[in-house]
Protein backbone atom coordinates (compact mmCIF):
# COMPACT_ATOMS: atom_id res chain seq x y z
CA UNK A 1 0.00 0.00 0.00
CA UNK A 2 1.35 3.27 -0.89
CA UNK A 3 1.56 5.76 1.99
CA UNK A 4 0.92 9.21 1.22
CA UNK A 5 4.76 11.40 2.62
CA UNK A 6 3.65 14.41 5.13
CA UNK A 7 5.28 17.59 3.65
CA UNK A 8 6.75 19.29 7.19
CA UNK A 9 8.09 22.86 7.61
CA UNK A 10 10.90 23.74 10.26
CA UNK A 11 10.45 27.14 11.62
CA UNK A 12 13.31 28.49 12.73
CA UNK A 13 15.26 31.44 14.03
CA UNK A 14 16.70 33.36 17.37
CA UNK A 15 14.52 33.99 20.55
CA UNK A 16 12.53 36.56 20.27
CA UNK A 17 12.41 37.15 16.09
CA UNK A 18 7.97 36.11 15.02
CA UNK A 19 8.41 32.36 15.16
CA UNK A 20 5.33 31.47 16.93
CA UNK A 21 3.26 34.43 15.36
CA UNK A 22 4.29 32.91 12.09
CA UNK A 23 3.40 29.15 13.45
CA UNK A 24 -0.06 30.92 14.00
CA UNK A 25 -0.46 32.04 11.09
CA UNK A 26 0.67 29.41 8.82
CA UNK A 27 -2.06 27.23 10.93
CA UNK A 28 -4.92 29.81 10.51
CA UNK A 29 -3.64 29.34 6.55
CA UNK A 30 -3.88 25.67 6.61
CA UNK A 31 -7.15 25.90 7.80
CA UNK A 32 -8.65 27.94 5.35
CA UNK A 33 -7.04 25.49 2.67
CA UNK A 34 -8.65 22.65 4.18
CA UNK A 35 -6.13 21.22 5.74
CA UNK A 36 -5.68 19.67 9.12
CA UNK A 37 -2.18 20.82 11.22
CA UNK A 38 -0.27 19.27 13.26
CA UNK A 39 2.36 21.02 15.62
CA UNK A 40 5.41 20.45 17.21
CA UNK A 41 7.60 22.81 19.57
CA UNK A 42 10.40 22.53 21.50
CA UNK A 43 10.63 25.27 24.58
CA UNK A 44 13.90 25.32 26.78
CA UNK A 45 12.45 26.03 30.07
CA UNK A 46 10.46 23.19 32.20
CA UNK A 47 7.51 25.21 32.01
CA UNK A 48 5.56 26.16 29.05
CA UNK A 49 4.60 29.24 27.55
CA UNK A 50 3.84 29.63 23.74
CA UNK A 51 2.12 26.26 23.89
CA UNK A 52 -0.44 27.19 26.29
CA UNK A 53 -0.74 30.10 23.68
CA UNK A 54 -0.94 28.34 20.71
CA UNK A 55 -3.17 25.54 22.47
CA UNK A 56 -5.92 28.71 23.20
CA UNK A 57 -5.83 30.36 19.74
CA UNK A 58 -6.18 26.66 18.35
CA UNK A 59 -8.45 24.32 19.33
CA UNK A 60 -8.85 20.89 17.89
CA UNK A 61 -5.19 21.19 16.65
CA UNK A 62 -2.72 17.82 17.46
CA UNK A 63 0.67 19.62 19.29
CA UNK A 64 3.09 17.97 21.08
CA UNK A 65 5.59 20.23 23.26
CA UNK A 66 8.90 18.94 24.01
CA UNK A 67 10.20 20.82 27.13
CA UNK A 68 13.82 21.62 28.97
CA UNK A 69 15.62 20.72 26.48
CA UNK A 70 17.15 22.00 22.97
CA UNK A 71 15.29 20.05 20.57
CA UNK A 72 18.84 19.86 18.31
CA UNK A 73 20.84 18.13 21.09
CA UNK A 74 19.18 17.19 24.86
CA UNK A 75 15.93 16.25 22.47
CA UNK A 76 17.67 15.17 19.00
CA UNK A 77 16.38 11.33 19.68
CA UNK A 78 12.95 12.07 20.86
CA UNK A 79 12.06 14.37 17.86
CA UNK A 80 11.59 10.81 16.13
CA UNK A 81 9.14 9.57 18.16
CA UNK A 82 7.27 12.68 18.71
CA UNK A 83 6.70 12.91 14.70
CA UNK A 84 5.34 9.61 14.68
CA UNK A 85 2.96 9.75 17.32
CA UNK A 86 1.65 12.72 15.26
CA UNK A 87 1.43 10.95 12.07
CA UNK A 88 -1.27 8.45 13.78
CA UNK A 89 -3.49 11.89 14.30
CA UNK A 90 -3.40 11.64 10.30
CA UNK A 91 -2.48 15.19 9.99
CA UNK A 92 -1.98 17.12 6.57
CA UNK A 93 1.08 18.97 6.92
CA UNK A 94 3.22 18.87 10.00
CA UNK A 95 4.62 22.31 11.47
CA UNK A 96 8.22 22.17 13.95
CA UNK A 97 9.13 25.20 15.64
CA UNK A 98 12.51 25.19 17.06
CA UNK A 99 14.04 26.91 20.49
CA UNK A 100 15.93 30.20 19.31
CA UNK A 101 18.93 28.30 19.67
CA UNK A 102 18.45 25.15 17.60
CA UNK A 103 20.35 23.75 14.23
CA UNK A 104 17.47 23.22 11.72
CA UNK A 105 19.43 21.21 9.74
CA UNK A 106 19.60 18.62 12.72
CA UNK A 107 16.21 18.15 12.75
CA UNK A 108 16.19 18.03 8.97
CA UNK A 109 18.18 15.28 9.32
CA UNK A 110 16.03 13.47 11.92
CA UNK A 111 13.21 13.00 9.73
CA UNK A 112 15.17 10.81 7.68
CA UNK A 113 15.20 8.23 10.74
CA UNK A 114 14.29 4.56 9.82
CA UNK A 115 10.30 5.05 11.82
CA UNK A 116 9.54 8.26 9.13
CA UNK A 117 11.38 7.32 6.14
CA UNK A 118 8.64 7.64 3.26
CA UNK A 119 6.00 9.00 5.51
CA UNK A 120 7.48 12.39 5.66
CA UNK A 121 9.38 14.98 3.91
CA UNK A 122 11.19 18.24 3.89
CA UNK A 123 8.99 21.03 2.53
CA UNK A 124 10.30 24.02 3.84
CA UNK A 125 13.13 25.49 6.52
CA UNK A 126 11.90 29.02 7.30
CA UNK A 127 14.37 31.26 9.27
CA UNK A 128 12.71 34.25 10.93
CA UNK A 129 14.73 37.09 11.63
CA UNK A 130 15.03 40.25 14.19
CA UNK A 131 15.55 43.05 11.92
CA UNK A 132 16.36 45.13 14.78
CA UNK A 133 18.79 42.84 16.35
CA UNK A 134 20.03 40.84 13.96
CA UNK A 135 23.57 42.68 13.42
CA UNK A 136 24.16 42.65 16.95
CA UNK A 137 24.33 39.29 17.53
CA UNK A 138 28.25 38.77 16.48
CA UNK A 139 29.27 40.97 18.83
CA UNK A 140 26.85 40.13 21.52
CA UNK A 141 27.66 36.70 21.60
CA UNK A 142 31.23 36.75 20.39
CA UNK A 143 32.40 34.72 23.43
CA UNK A 144 29.93 31.85 22.39
CA UNK A 145 31.28 29.99 19.22
CA UNK A 146 29.29 27.48 18.87
CA UNK A 147 26.31 29.67 19.33
CA UNK A 148 27.25 32.13 16.61
CA UNK A 149 27.50 28.77 14.75
CA UNK A 150 23.91 28.27 15.22
CA UNK A 151 22.87 31.55 14.44
CA UNK A 152 24.36 31.61 11.15
CA UNK A 153 23.23 27.74 9.97
CA UNK A 154 19.85 28.91 10.89
CA UNK A 155 20.20 31.80 7.91
CA UNK A 156 22.63 29.34 5.78
CA UNK A 157 20.12 26.42 5.62
CA UNK A 158 17.10 28.36 5.40
CA UNK A 159 15.46 28.02 2.03
CA UNK A 160 13.05 31.05 2.60
CA UNK A 161 14.43 34.37 5.04
CA UNK A 162 12.10 36.11 7.35
CA UNK A 163 13.16 39.79 7.84
CA UNK A 164 10.34 40.45 10.50
CA UNK A 165 10.32 43.77 12.46
CA UNK A 166 11.01 46.04 9.40
CA UNK A 167 8.55 48.81 10.98
CA UNK A 168 11.55 48.39 13.86
CA UNK A 169 14.36 50.06 11.61
CA UNK A 170 15.49 52.73 9.29
CA UNK A 171 15.87 51.97 5.56
CA UNK A 172 19.67 52.24 5.35
CA UNK A 173 19.64 49.41 8.52
CA UNK A 174 17.56 47.42 5.92
CA UNK A 175 20.11 47.51 2.93
CA UNK A 176 23.19 46.69 5.59
CA UNK A 177 21.11 43.70 6.92
CA UNK A 178 20.55 42.54 3.31
CA UNK A 179 24.04 42.70 2.32
CA UNK A 180 25.11 40.79 5.67
CA UNK A 181 22.69 37.81 5.54
CA UNK A 182 23.47 37.39 1.58
CA UNK A 183 26.96 36.60 2.65
CA UNK A 184 25.55 33.72 4.62
CA UNK A 185 22.60 32.10 2.24
CA UNK A 186 22.81 34.24 -1.24
CA UNK A 187 20.51 32.10 -3.10
CA UNK A 188 17.03 31.75 -0.39
CA UNK A 189 14.19 34.37 -0.63
CA UNK A 190 14.60 36.97 1.80
CA UNK A 191 10.92 39.01 2.29
CA UNK A 192 10.45 41.64 4.74
CA UNK A 193 7.54 41.43 7.43
CA UNK A 194 6.00 43.47 10.33
CA UNK A 195 4.47 40.56 13.24
CA UNK A 196 5.60 37.82 10.46
CA UNK A 197 3.08 38.74 8.16
CA UNK A 198 3.84 37.85 4.98
CA UNK A 199 2.21 35.68 1.57
CA UNK A 200 1.54 32.73 3.02
CA UNK A 201 0.62 30.58 -0.45
CA UNK A 202 4.39 30.70 -0.99
CA UNK A 203 4.65 28.04 1.57
CA UNK A 204 1.66 26.22 1.03
CA UNK A 205 0.95 26.28 -2.57
CA UNK A 206 0.87 22.78 -3.50
CA UNK A 207 0.20 21.08 0.10
CA UNK A 208 -3.32 19.16 -0.78
CA UNK A 209 -5.29 17.36 2.26
CA UNK A 210 -4.25 13.34 2.27
CA UNK A 211 -6.93 11.62 0.28
CA UNK A 212 -8.83 8.45 1.37
CA UNK A 213 -7.91 9.64 5.29
CA UNK A 214 -10.18 8.74 7.73
CA UNK A 215 -10.97 10.26 11.19
CA UNK A 216 -8.64 9.27 14.25
CA UNK A 217 -9.06 9.36 17.61
CA UNK A 218 -7.89 12.42 18.68
CA UNK A 219 -5.36 13.20 21.80
CA UNK A 220 -4.71 17.17 20.29
CA UNK A 221 -2.16 18.12 23.32
CA UNK A 222 1.01 16.03 24.65
CA UNK A 223 3.86 17.18 26.77
CA UNK A 224 6.90 15.69 26.74
CA UNK A 225 9.03 16.27 29.90
CA UNK A 226 12.76 15.65 29.58
CA UNK A 227 14.74 14.70 32.51
CA UNK A 228 18.47 15.89 32.39
CA UNK A 229 21.30 13.04 31.67
CA UNK A 230 24.25 13.23 33.93
CA UNK A 231 25.98 15.08 31.03
CA UNK A 232 23.48 18.07 31.34
CA UNK A 233 23.49 20.37 34.16
CA UNK A 234 19.98 19.16 36.21
CA UNK A 235 17.41 21.53 37.97
CA UNK A 236 19.07 24.12 40.37
CA UNK A 237 18.08 25.29 43.67
CA UNK A 238 17.28 28.66 44.45
CA UNK A 239 16.15 30.07 40.72
CA UNK A 240 14.86 26.79 38.97
CA UNK A 241 18.52 27.50 36.27
CA UNK A 242 18.52 25.35 33.40
CA UNK A 243 21.44 25.22 31.66
CA UNK A 244 21.60 24.61 27.71
CA UNK A 245 24.34 21.42 26.99
CA UNK A 246 25.57 23.42 23.52
CA UNK A 247 25.88 26.54 24.96
CA UNK A 248 27.63 26.71 28.16
CA UNK A 249 27.28 30.49 28.99
CA UNK A 250 23.32 30.12 28.09
CA UNK A 251 20.64 29.32 30.65
CA UNK A 252 16.98 29.65 31.52
CA UNK A 253 15.35 30.89 35.57
CA UNK A 254 11.87 30.26 35.98
CA UNK A 255 10.57 32.67 38.46
CA UNK A 256 7.50 32.08 40.18
CA UNK A 257 4.62 34.54 40.18
CA UNK A 258 1.70 33.70 42.67
CA UNK A 259 1.15 36.97 43.52
CA UNK A 260 -0.74 39.61 41.40
CA UNK A 261 2.43 41.91 40.13
CA UNK A 262 2.00 45.38 38.34
CA UNK A 263 3.34 45.35 35.22
CA UNK A 264 5.64 48.15 35.75
CA UNK A 265 7.13 46.04 38.46
CA UNK A 266 7.93 43.37 36.14
CA UNK A 267 9.44 46.08 33.39
CA UNK A 268 11.12 47.44 35.53
CA UNK A 269 12.58 44.22 36.92
CA UNK A 270 13.96 42.95 33.71
CA UNK A 271 15.16 46.25 32.36
CA UNK A 272 17.67 46.08 35.39
CA UNK A 273 18.35 42.89 34.08
CA UNK A 274 18.43 43.79 30.33
CA UNK A 275 22.65 43.79 30.38
CA UNK A 276 22.52 39.77 30.33
CA UNK A 277 18.83 38.83 29.55
CA UNK A 278 18.12 37.96 25.80
CA UNK A 279 13.99 36.83 26.20
CA UNK A 280 11.76 36.53 28.97
CA UNK A 281 8.11 35.07 28.72
CA UNK A 282 5.46 34.37 31.16
CA UNK A 283 1.45 34.24 32.67
CA UNK A 284 1.02 36.48 35.43
CA UNK A 285 -1.65 38.17 37.89
CA UNK A 286 -1.71 41.84 37.41
CA UNK A 287 -4.42 43.12 39.74
CA UNK A 288 -6.77 43.72 37.21
CA UNK A 289 -9.33 41.26 37.34
CA UNK A 290 -8.70 37.21 37.91
CA UNK A 291 -7.57 36.44 33.98
CA UNK A 292 -4.29 35.72 33.37
CA UNK A 293 -1.79 37.90 30.69
CA UNK A 294 0.63 36.92 28.65
CA UNK A 295 3.84 38.98 28.92
CA UNK A 296 6.37 38.83 26.40
CA UNK A 297 9.91 40.41 26.38
CA UNK A 298 11.91 40.41 22.92
CA UNK A 299 14.61 42.35 21.59
CA UNK A 300 14.19 44.74 24.50
CA UNK A 301 10.65 45.47 24.32
CA UNK A 302 7.32 44.61 26.30
CA UNK A 303 3.73 42.99 25.42
CA UNK A 304 1.49 42.09 27.59
CA UNK A 305 -2.17 40.17 26.30
CA UNK A 306 -5.17 38.87 27.98
CA UNK A 307 -5.01 35.07 28.26
CA UNK A 308 -7.03 31.77 28.36
CA UNK A 309 -4.88 30.54 30.98
CA UNK A 310 -5.63 29.18 34.38
CA UNK A 311 -2.45 27.32 35.45
CA UNK A 312 0.44 28.45 37.63
CA UNK A 313 2.08 31.99 37.24
CA UNK A 314 5.66 32.47 36.18
CA UNK A 315 8.16 33.95 34.13
CA UNK A 316 10.62 32.37 32.39
CA UNK A 317 13.95 34.62 31.90
CA UNK A 318 16.34 33.68 28.76
CA UNK A 319 19.74 34.87 28.95
CA UNK A 320 23.53 34.79 29.26
CA UNK A 321 25.34 34.14 32.34
CA UNK A 322 22.75 34.52 34.43
CA UNK A 323 22.95 34.33 38.17
CA UNK A 324 19.93 32.05 39.16
CA UNK A 325 20.21 32.62 42.64
CA UNK A 326 20.80 36.50 42.85
CA UNK A 327 17.95 36.79 39.83
CA UNK A 328 15.13 34.55 42.37
CA UNK A 329 16.14 36.70 45.55
CA UNK A 330 15.78 40.12 43.57
CA UNK A 331 12.36 39.03 41.84
CA UNK A 332 11.15 37.74 45.30
CA UNK A 333 11.76 41.76 46.68
CA UNK A 334 10.42 42.54 43.71
CA UNK A 335 7.48 41.32 43.47
CA UNK A 336 6.82 41.34 47.28
CA UNK A 337 6.11 45.01 46.23
CA UNK A 338 3.02 45.83 45.44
Amino acid sequence: MNVTSIPVFILSGFLGSGKTTLLLRLVHEAGKRGLQPAILMNELGKLDIDGHMVQSELAGVSVKKLLDGCICCDKKSEVAYAAETLLRQRPDVLFIELTGVANPEEIADCLAEPQLLGRVRLQHIVTVLDAEHVLEYNSLFSADRQLIHTLRRQIEVADLLLLNKVDLIPPTRLRKIEKAVRKHNPKAPMLTAVHSDMDLSLLLAGVEPVPDKHPAGRNPFHVFRHMPSSGQAAEQDGGAAVRHRSFARLSTVVLPCPNPVKPETVERFLQANASRLLRAKGYLNTGAGPSAYLMQYAGKRFSWKQAAYDGERYIVAIGMDLDSERLAKEWLLASADM
